[in-house]
């Protein structure tokens, strides 16, 4: 490795990165700069400071016009497969899946699962001694591959991985070429949330220091050290292979990236035809297999000692495992683009015949294709079945769009443009996903085909937050003459889209669904009858009545609904009708069905639903750690809705906690959206700001906040529903109750089809007769009260009853009843003390005081050591307790286990102990 000039900053960050992985700390560097800039070398230093004290493995990303699934990460972790048998059995089976590894026929690869495999087999290859894992040219890293390694990287906790990744950018330097998958790569790390170290030019004194290694210096040279010296720009590449001579670079006008390239054309030039031939087809083989080069290479008539030339050129080396590399990937993108396009199809039909059957063949044979091919063009689409199968959408839409060039026929070549289209929306590529729906929607006049083009339409907007039209094209297409059991498909997704879109929405969807003609037998006829029997009464509309919920999970599962996910809606309608025990059951039934089949991709759904769920229930620190592992796993994954939902929800338990800053950071990192519409998070970020002002005592920003959120477009929202009392409590406490009127009366029409029924919820009427006792006439408040309370009693929901008391309390004193307030008052600071809910335990106290009873001090925190821990520590420490290996652990929460043996480690102080054994005496 030559010497690095005027790096030092730069190198003493990768030293960082380095010792913190000796030290068992996992850590992500991402090196971004321009063409050139020394990124490559940075990362030669720090395979060389790593020594032999790191296992290291190393892959680069290669510019290519196809999209081979997997392709880098397969190269990248073939020093670990070895070590496959020893991840879970879900993460195994998806990374087999997609590597291509096992018998065929099983299940497909889940995109997710696999990051969290990729994770898992990086943990593995780091067990017995620290590892570094470096990738160069990460923006032509396949999506697929990307999308595993950024999952990765974003777990990244206690392992002992040092992971540092290499990303052009234009720059100053403008980009070069890139196929599709450098435009995917480049797309995906500005969002990832990983450390980034921007490389910039070199400063003048070693720009100087460096030009003068390479040429020395002399007063004759002066004049040509300046020219070069301004050119470079403090690009080490180019102070290195710019031509060194007098003459001025016809090229000066051009992009640095451009001089260079024009540079490497030079040098190209100037070798044997022979060797020119060998290096365009070494440059069209992406994998820099050497013995399929030479064979390729044979077929057009060159031999292998042609090689030679360019190696004593220094242009190309032959590495480890007959690895044929490029000096510089400008000087490969040199090499073709200079080729003219009949050369490179006859480099890519010799590669294509130098390999065995696969995709890798058929792609070559693709790029080679002078015009239509029925043969290839079918040999394309089963590459990309075998790609949907891998779980790597991106690479299906590549295929099938190509495929559809190839296809002679209109009608076939616009089912697979249609194919194209749903692959790139399931892969999130949404503005391609809608130009190949265009494309295809022009070439057919197929009812079925536009039913399925405008559902390609409707994800698009609804991820951009248009809701409306998500829900108008949607509805309008399963209103067509399609199956029924498309019809229902398309309507579940409406329903979404809807409930965002406004309450009227979402009935005429109901409406639609409910009178669908699906027969019994159909996988989704239990939820489209059982949604609209459960949505619609909470919206104040009349409806059938609603089926037992274990009933329609029991008839969807037998009737072959994908489990658990087409079974998430039920958990969210239960919450909508106020069944939030059927809720809190289900939900945590799927989260362990999830768990163990490995469906990573609805488990923030699911977890968003049971910790709604266990807060309403005032478990208000089992809410707190489900949502936090909710939490992580949708930023982690991607998932803007739910991160924004689960921060919300994160926010309101602040709040009751009385974490004031807490709250504030959390809510307004749920109202952040990317789109022109409020994010989805709003509804529960706004009643956490207001209960926040309501436990604090400003009633008035409370009741504007509680007002505009319960009276506003997403009134019939959950967390809107269930601000009602709190609204009412703020408005009274104002003296302005006329402000509550409108949304009590509806409150009061749902606490009524809530408690309806043997399944009914008798805590919501216990809360419309609290707002009933706020509200007024006062000598009914008494009754009322005394009502609610009673209903409270078993209903599990000790916050909104202790709350309840409370108000009571309040009331009896200033009735002069102080005596009588006494016993609620105490009651109620107790429950708050116990829940952790400080400042509905302040004001508990201070009415207490005022009666002139002896209320206890307040106290830091819950009694109890467990609220030392952070949500995964109590969390991993639960599920010690239960006999649980950290391999167990690992599996369930999707860590590794030295991350869960980190934890444990940090825990067992906080508790007071020193081993695993002791941990179940404390749960």
């Amino acid at each position: 490795m030559g010497m690095l000039y005027g790096r030092e900053r730069e190198q003493a960050a990768v030293d960082a990165l380095l010792d913190g992985a000796r030290d068992g700390r996992s850590g992500v560097l991402v090196l971004c700069g321009e063409p050139g800039i020394g990124k490559t070398a940075l990362l030669d230093h720090a395979v060389a400071a790593a020594g032999d004290a790191f296992r290291v493995v190393r892959a680069t990303g290669v510019e290519y016009e196809a999209e081979l699934p997997f392709a880098g990460l397969s190269l990248l972790l073939a020093p670990g497969l070895d070590r496959i048998p020893a991840l879970p059995a879900p993460q195994r089976r998806s990374l087999e899946a997609a590597f291509g590894l096992g018998e065929g026929g099983g299940a497909p690869a889940d995109r997710l699962l696999t990051g969290l495999a990729t994770l898992g087999l990086l943990a593995e290859l780091a067990a017995e001694q620290p590892l570094l894992c470096v990738v160069d040219d990460v923006q032509w890293l396949d999506r697929a591959s990307l999308d595993a390694l950024l999952l990765a990287a974003r777990r990244l906790q206690a392992e002992g991985v040092a992971l540092l990744l290499a990303l052009r950018d234009a720059g100053p330097a403008g980009g070069g070429a890139a196929g599709p998958a450098a435009r995917g790569g480049a797309d995906a790390l500005p969002s990832a949330g990983l450390p980034v170290l921007r490389l910039g030019g070199l400063a003048a004194p070693d720009a100087e220091r460096l030009l003068d290694a390479r040429v020395g210096g002399g007063p004759a040279a002066d004049g040509i050290r300046r020219r070069l010296l301004a050119e470079a720009a403090g690009n080490p590449l180019a102070l290195v292979e710019l031509p060194f001579t007098e003459a001025e670079s016809e090229a000066g006008g051009l992009a640095l990236t451009s001089r260079l390239q024009i540079a490497f054309h030079g040098q190209v030039t100037g070798l044997p035809p022979a060797t020119q031939t060998l290096l365009l087809v070494a440059a069209a083989e992406e994998n820099g297999e050497l013995d399929v080069v030479l064979a390729a290479a044979t077929a057009l008539g060159v031999g292998a000692d042609a090689l030679a030339p360019a190696e004593q050129a220094g242009l190309v080396a032959v590495g480890a495992g007959r690895r044929l590399a490029f000096r510089h990937p400008l000087l490969r993108a040199a090499v073709l683009q200079r080729a003219p396009h009949q050369q490179r199809s006859a480099a890519h039909r010799a590669i294509g015949g130098a390999l065995e059957d696969g995709d890798r063949r058929t792609w070559h044979l693709v790029l080679a294709a002078a015009g239509p091919d029925a043969d290839l063009a079918d040999a394309l689409e089963r590459a990309a079945v075998r790609a949907e199968s891998r779980g790597a959408h991106g690479g299906a839409a590549a295929a099938y769009e190509r495929a559809a060039r190839l296809t002679p026929d209109r009608d076939g070549a616009t089912r697979r443009l249609v194919l194209a289209a749903e692959a790139a929306t399931e892969e999130g590529k949404l503005e391609q996903a809608e130009e190949l729906a265009d494309r295809a929607r022009a070439r057919t006049d197929s009812v079925f085909a536009h039913a399925l083009l405008d559902q390609v339409r409707a994800v698009a907007h609804f991820w951009r937050g248009d809701y409306p039209a998500a829900y108008r094209l949607l509805l309008n297409a399963a209103a067509t003459d399609i199956e029924p059991s498309h019809a229902a498909r398309m309507l579940l997704q409406a329903f979404h889209a809807a409930w965002y879109a406004g309450e009227e929405e979402v009935a005429a969807v109901l409406d639609r669904m409910a009178a669908l003609p699906l027969a019994a037998e159909e996988p989704l006829a239990p939820l489209a009858r059982h949604l609209p029997a459960a949505v619609l009464p909470a919206l104040g509309r009349p409806a059938d009545p609603v089926p037992a919920l274990r009933d329609t999970v029991e008839a969807a599962r037998q009737a072959g609904a994908e489990s658990p996910g087409d079974l998430v809606q039920l958990c969210g309608a239960a919450l909508i009708l106020g069944r939030d025990a059927e809720t809190l059951s289900l939900a945590a039934e799927l989260v362990a069905e999830a768990r163990a089949k490995g469906v990573v991709g609805v488990l923030p759904t699911l977890q968003f639903f049971l910790a709604e769920a266990e807060l309403f229930h005032g478990r208000h620190r089992d809410a707190e750690v489900t949502a936090s592992e909710a939490l992580t796993l949708a930023r982690d994954t991607g998932q803007h809705q739910w991160s924004s939902q689960l921060a919300a929800l994160l926010a309101c338990v602040a709040a009751l906690g009385g974490a004031d800053d807490r709250c504030v950071e959390l809510a307004g990192a749920a109202l952040v959206s990317g789109s022109s519409a409020p994010a989805a998070g709003a509804p529960w970020a706004q009643w956490a700001l207001g209960l926040l002002d309501l436990g604090r005592g400003r009633a008035s920003v409370a009741a504007d906040r509680l007002h505009a959120l319960t009276t506003g477009p997403y009134r019939h929202h959950v967390g809107a529903t269930r601000a009602v009392p709190d609204l009412v409590e703020a408005a009274v406490r104002l003296g302005e109750p006329e402000r509550a009127a409108e949304p009590y009366e509806r409150f009061a029409r749902w606490a009524g089809a809530a408690a309806a029924g043997t399944a009914g919820a008798p805590w919501a009427e216990a809360l419309r007769l609290r707002c009933q006792a706020l509200l007024g006439p006062d000598e009914l408040a008494e009754s009322a009260y005394l009502a609610a309370l009673a209903l409270h009693e078993g209903a599990n929901r000790p916050f909104e009853q202790a709350r309840t008391a409370l108000l009571y309390g309040e009331w009896l004193r200033r009735e002069r009843r102080r005596t009588d307030a006494r016993p609620h008052l105490g009651a109620a600071l107790e429950t708050f003390e116990r829940l952790g809910a400080g400042p509905w335990a302040d004001r508990a106290r201070a009415e207490l005081t005022a009666t002139g009873g002896a209320a206890p001090a307040p106290v830091e925190a819950a009694p109890g050591v467990l609220t030392a821990l952070t949500p995964q520590e109590l969390q991993i420490a639960r599920l010690a307790a239960r006999g649980m290996t950290n391999r167990d652990i690992a599996a369930q929460l999707f860590l590794s286990p030295r991350t869960v043996g980190h934890h444990l480690y940090k825990a067992y102080p906080k508790l007071g102990i020193a081993s695993r054994t002791e941990l179940a005496a404390l749960f």
